[in-house]
């Protein structure tokens, strides 16, 4: 079964849980504590719920669990947004624009750098992990390297930046769970 037939599957089941006036507004999956997590959103009036599945559809409660995959589909989220400085195809355009008219030195590895992180980069709905995360970073260094940066990492600053918000997502989802965490 695919990932997209997955998150169908885990929607129909997600749907029942829906308080009147809510409404499923998206699936999220992330691969966290060796299990798969399908952390679901409900949208109201009155504000965002959240309810996380195991893969047998089954709702979860395991406040860890929960926590750290919702954490990781925000990191993952932060990282592609954050990959080639966030404006990954403008990039590309822009070293093929260099290499009609420059063709300037270190141009191959540049291009061949922005495709490997493009290809990197996984279509909605993609399954966020550490393994993803650790593939992404990889890539954004290869390519910052071949644009010549030799500092510090924009990309891990972005990510570091970026921890705040991803925690404070992760307290949302405690915060509104529709079940109590243990």
């Amino acid at each position: 079964m695919t990932v997209l037939e997955d998150v169908g599957r885990i929607a129909d089941a997600a749907a029942a849980f829906a308080e009147p006036g809510e409404e499923l507004a998206g699936v999220l999956v992330a691969e966290t504590l060796g299990r798969r997590v399908y952390l679901c959103a409900f949208e109201s009036a009155g504000g965002r719920a959240w309810l996380a599945f195991g893969p047998g559809a089954e709702p979860l409660t395991e406040g860890r669990l929960v926590r750290e995959a919702a954490s990781l589909a925000a990191l993952c989220e932060v990282a592609e947004e954050s990959a080639g400085g966030g404006h990954l195809a403008e990039l590309r355009a822009r070293l093929a624009e260099l290499r009609a008219t420059d063709n300037p030195e270190g141009i191959d590895e540049a291009e061949a750098a922005a495709a490997a992180l493009a290809g990197t980069l996984q279509p909605e709905p993609r399954v966020a992990s550490g393994a993803y995360l650790d593939a992404l970073g990889s890539a954004s260094r290869r390519l910052e390297q071949a644009l010549g940066e030799s500092g510090a990492s924009p990309f891990a600053s972005a990510m570091q930046a970026a921890l705040g918000s991803v925690e404070e997502l992760a307290s949302d989802v405690e915060r509104n769970y529709k079940m109590a965490l243990g």
